[in-house]
């Protein structure tokens, strides 16, 4: 279902009910243009994840080009600030 931006700004709260319990989805447009999608999250699993991982080749260059990256990258300790 399309919805203005406007419109779900207004009724969020509601539209995201309708997500969580019903299962809906929808279409953000701003200026008669559609600029996001609002649905249910997918559900995923370690064993899923493991499954995607395992159809790939293993890159052996990656653990050294890792290595090779944190040698010259700085690590900034920031403190956050209320």
């Amino acid at each position: 279902m399309d919805i203005s931006a406007t419109d779900a700004a207004r009724r969020f709260s509601e539209i995201l009910d309708a997500v969580e319990h019903r299962g809906e989805s929808f279409v953000i447009v701003r200026k008669g243009r559609p600029v996001a999608r609002m649905g249910p999250a997918t559900k995923a699993s370690g064993e899923s994840i493991k499954e995607i991982l395992h159809g790939y080749a293993r890159d052996r260059e990656w653990e050294k080009e890792l290595r090779e990256v944190r040698a010259v990258v700085a690590v900034e300790d920031r403190r956050w600030t209320a």
